[in-house]
């Protein structure tokens, strides 16, 4: 059964897109690579985007404390996540 999975064609292959909760489907899924297999991919990429909505809610002019009061964080965690994202701009 092995062999014969390796000769078929890619569009008679078994595969089933069923996609994950970040993404409907996994052959339009804009990742190079499925997060979900990599180690901590998909919490690592949902901190990221709300680490990115922080800084969108800063540039908004809302101050650290009314940010920290929306994501339920302390002022220091926002504080510290605005400073990620700076670091990786640079």
């Amino acid at each position: 059964m092995e062999s014969r999975l390796n000769d078929i064609l890619p569009e008679e292959f078994p595969f089933e897109d069923d996609g994950c909760e970040l993404w409907p489907h996994c052959l339009t899924c804009p990742f190079p690579y499925c997060i979900k297999e990599e180690p901590w991919g998909k919490e690592k990429w949902l901190k990221r985007r709300r680490a990115e909505r922080m800084k969108e809610l800063r540039q908004e002019g809302k101050n650290i404390k009314e940010i920290a009061r929306i994501f339920e964080v302390s002022p220091r965690t926002v504080q510290r996540w605005l400073e990620v994202l700076e670091g990786a701009r640079e």
